[in-house]
């Protein structure tokens, strides 16, 4: 499968993590991986497992980065 497939299957379950505002493709270290951004990083120690970004998807690695809050910009 595609590293969209793979993304497409699993964004709706990386959606439902604490702090996840978005999930795409982008690169790391020069290879294609799957983006999870959120809106701060927390210590895996102070989340339960099941809230743990996954290091990899079907052979995709993840790659978890802080955004902060975002929000709409008006005119």
């Amino acid at each position: 499968m595609s590293i969209e497939d793979i993304k497409r299957k699993h964004e709706d379950q990386l959606m439902q993590l604490p702090n996840v505002t978005a999930v795409g493709i982008g690169e790391s270290d020069g290879k294609e991986v799957i983006k999870v951004f959120v809106t701060h990083k927390v210590p895996e120690s102070d989340l339960q497992p099941q809230e743990i970004v996954p290091k990899k998807l079907e052979g995709w690695e993840t790659d978890v980065e802080e955004i902060g809050v975002v929000t709409q910009q008006t005119e």
